[in-house]
């Protein structure tokens, strides 16, 4: 049933935490998005541009867990930013 309510947009345990505003950076737009799983946080987001042609997206997931909301969008935010820093553009292949 979880996974179901899940798939449609109920208000499961488990899944993606509802969206808050996003943080500029250097011309990007970071959306932390942290994942819960049981009593954790997974480190999760997306960094988007807007380009002539349209916005570009890139989501990413990684392995940290946190055991608070706040902290896994914090450590988001700091690897959004150096991802950015490092790769810029190219970010988005």
């Amino acid at each position: 049933m979880g996974f179901l309510t899940r798939l449609f947009g109920g208000a499961g345990k488990d899944g993606p935490a509802p969206k808050r505003e996003a943080i500029e950076h250097n011309g990007f737009l970071i959306y932390p998005e942290p994942i819960r799983q049981g009593g954790q946080f997974v480190t999760a987001g997306t960094i988007a541009k807007d380009y002539p042609e349209g916005r570009k997206e890139h989501r990413f997931v990684r392995a940290d867990t946190h055991g608070s909301e706040e902290d896994a969008k914090r450590l988001m935010v700091q690897k959004a930013q150096r991802l950015i820093e490092e790769m810029g553009d190219r970010l988005f292949g």
